[in-house]
This record gives C-alpha cells, structure tokens and sequence, in this order.
C-alpha cells in the first residue's frame, strides 16, 4: 500500500564561522548548555578538564572541541556537526574552525547551511577572516547571516561601541551583496543574549540568537523548485524470485531538489530521452509521492538506458547541458591552480574529466574587486571557465544550488581541490 509523506522541513541548518578567539566555540557551548542538549556525563567531563587547567567554572568551549590534541592546544581546528533541539525546532549545527587555512572547512559547512551564525569580538571589530566569511556566505547563497558581535562584557556593555562594529560588519556584507543580515550583541561567555535576553544590554530590543533562529524561516524549500534526481545507482536484480523480479528495473538516488510522483513525465540527461513515472519504491514500500532530500528508487514505463551519473528532470523544466562551464571556485587545495590544469568534475553523480582553461580573476576580500590573477592559491576565491570531455546539466548557481554546484577532485589522489559554483556569482558579488 502506497503511503504519503508532508514535505514539512522542521529542521534548520545552520553554521558557525568566527576569527580565532571570537569565542565562537563558547557560543556553541552555551547553545547547547542552555537548551539542555548536553547529557550529564558530557558536561561532567568537561567540568573535569576545566578543574584541571585551573578554572573556577566549566569551559563550555570544551563541549565543542573535537579531539584530544586540538583541546591541549587550546585550538578547535576541524569541522564538527551538532544536533540539539528546542521546543520550537530541531537544529543541525556545522561548527567551522576559524585558522585562515582552514577557511576550506567554512566552505564544506556552510554549503547546506540555511544560516551563518558569523562572531565578531566586540574589541577587535572586522577581521580579514570576517571579510572572508561574509564573502562565502554571499558566494555561496547562504540565505541568511547573523552577526554575533560577542564579548560585550569586555567592553563595559558599551552601546556606542556595538554600533560602530555592527555598522562596520553591515558595510562589508552590503559591498559583498549580502541583504539577509542581522546583528545581536553577545557575551558567550555569560549567557547575555545567547538563549535569553540580557537585563544588561537594555538598549538592545531584539530577540536572543536561539530565539531569533527558532523564529527564522530557511528560504527557498527544495521541494519548491523543479525535480532533479541525479542517479546513483541501476538496481537489476538477478537472483531468481518470479519474472516479476527478473524484470524489475529501478533508478536509485537521492532527490536533490522538487517533488516526484507516479504519472509524473521526466526526461533523462544528457540523453534527452522522455518517459513517465510507474512508481517510486523505497524498503518501506511504495510511495505516492518523494520530495527532496528522500532516497528512493525510481520506476519509469520505458526502458531507457540510464545509468550512473545521469539526471533524471521533470519534463516541464528541463535544463541545458554544456561541455563548457564558467563559474565561481573556492580553491581549497595546498599547491597552486594554474590554467590548463587537468582535473576531474563532479557533478551531482556525474563525474567527468575537464580541463581548467582560464583564470579569470581572484576576489579582493579589503576590497570586494575581482582583480586580474592567472593563478589560485590555497583559500583564493576565483571566477574560472572549464572545458568538459562529456557534457553535465549545469544550472546557474544562484537559482538553484543542487545543480549549480560542483566540486573539483585531482585525478591522480581523489583528494578535493575546489568547491564550484555555476554561473556570475562572483562577477555578481565584486566589482570588476
């Protein structure tokens, strides 16, 4: 019996990102604390380790810290993934490093994120790691930001001071082509406007963080934009089990954007052959209907040759494919990209060989400008032009972000050397 599923999403997905020692690791803690998303033993242990270093009271910084070495050191340097909830929500919480090199780790957690939790001290104001961040966040079309401008409490609770470092954080997001920003003035280390709002700011009238992202709506809902169903698997059952096995013939993957339904006309690229959907199967049964982010097998009336890779559309929508992609990278690998460099393109499930043929420019964080470079260095933000040896369905990234999406990946290693958006972005967010 088929069953239906609401597309309600509930979940909000969101990332920190924060120069080193803006107390981003604190915020995290405090989030978790305060919501009583840490169990008893965690918070036990941590309370042990901050005894130990000679502390008065738990370091809260330690319920994010990832692996032993990094918490001697004093320094949190990989990308770590928390779950807590509220009685409003459910969270899904990428918490990024804040080292320049590690800006690659801001790429891969903000990707999916509907919102950027970005710290600023409220001492030091703007830093190049700031710039950076709002830079991959208007890159990477990340609906929202909010600016955590933290440590108040070393600066007396000074109005004066919050207002000349939330102006300066909202000139840099505008001359970047941020919209979507709000600002909120934060002790981490004591709570103020972390969960509650805090007597001791009484001229700041705004929601807390956890109150301002229970209330925040995610924009644009996957399952509102048109069907992409990228194919990661031919499923051809061959052991003996009735001819209504032996001809069974499904299309496994996960539905990166749209809904789909029995009936539903789709066309398979790059092929461009059309068929109609018979059903969709997952290991509960049927369904009668699959939305994004679902993994489900596919059924289609005709026997199309579809394999691994391919990209299965709805027909009322169908997109371009191209051998030829122009689009914004954030080059994330130690040794230098140069032109006619070969790499490996990874699309959706599709992965080709392509060659990087120009270098069109490399984005001035100080000055928001694209300026001419003919080569990327690690952490460069870059616009580029790529040929393919076989062609992809490449969407502009600022539509949609499941098909504007791409990674670059060294052929000889596997290791990841860029993550790419398709399209102006760049030349969209700079000023050339």
């Amino acid at each position: 019996m088929a069953t239906t599923t609401s597309p309600t999403k509930t979940v909000l997905r969101l990332a920190t990102a924060g120069s080193v020692d803006d107390g981003k690791s604190t915020l995290v803690g405090r989030l978790l604390y305060d919501s009583k998303s840490v169990l008893a033993d965690q918070f036990d242990a941590v309370e042990r380790v901050s005894r130990d270093r000679g502390l008065a009271s738990a370091d809260l910084a330690l319920l994010t810290d990832g692996l032993r070495s990094e918490r001697e050191q004093g320094i949190t340097i990989d990308v770590a993934y928390r779950y807590f909830a509220t009685a409003e929500r459910s969270f899904i919480l990428a918490d990024c490093p804040g080292h320049v090199q590690y800006t690659r780790n801001t790429v891969t957690g903000a990707s999916t994120a509907d919102v950027i939790v970005l710290l600023v001290d409220a001492r030091k104001g703007v830093q190049e790691q700031t710039r950076r961040h709002l830079a991959v966040a208007s890159l990477l079309r990340v609906p929202h930001v909010v600016v955590v401008v933290n440590k108040i409490d070393l600066v007396d609770f000074d109005e004066a001071t919050y207002d000349r470092v939330a102006a300066e954080v909202l000139a840099v997001a505008t001359s970047l082509g941020l919209t979507d920003v709000t600002t909120i003035p934060v002790s981490a280390l004591d709570g103020d406007n972390v969960v509650e709002s805090s007597a001791r700011t009484p001229w700041y009238d705004g929601p807390s963080v956890l109150s301002f992202l229970e209330t925040l709506e995610p924009a644009g809902e996957p399952h509102s934009e048109p069907l992409r169903f990228p194919v990661q698997l031919v499923i051809r059952p061959q052991a003996a089990g009735g001819d209504e096995h032996r001809d069974y013939r499904g299309y496994a993957g996960q539905v990166a954007s749209g809904l789909v339904r029995p009936g539903d006309a789709v066309t398979v690229l790059p092929s461009g052959r059309t068929s109609t959907v018979a059903g969709i199967d997952t290991a509960d049964g049927e369904l009668d209907v699959a939305f994004a982010p679902q993994s489900v097998t596919l059924r289609l009336t005709d026997d199309v040759d579809i394999s691994r890779g391919d990209l299965i559309v709805t027909s009322r929508s169908v997109p371009a494919v191209t051998q030829d992609v122009e689009g914004t990278v954030a080059w994330l690998a130690d040794h230098r990209l140069a032109g006619r460099t070969k790499v490996l393109l990874k699309h959706g499930t599709r992965t080709v060989q392509a060659m990087v043929t120009e270098i069109k420019g490399r984005l001035d964080l100080d000055a928001a400008t694209l300026e001419p470079a003919d080569s990327l260095e690690l952490n460069d933000i870059g616009h580029v032009t790529l040929r393919l040896a076989s062609p992809i369905a490449a969407e502009e990234y600022l539509h949609a972000r499941a098909g504007g999406s791409f990674l670059l990946v060294d052929a000889q290693d596997g290791t990841t050397l860029a993550a790419g958006m398709v399209g102006d972005a760049l030349l969209a967010t700079a000023t050339v």
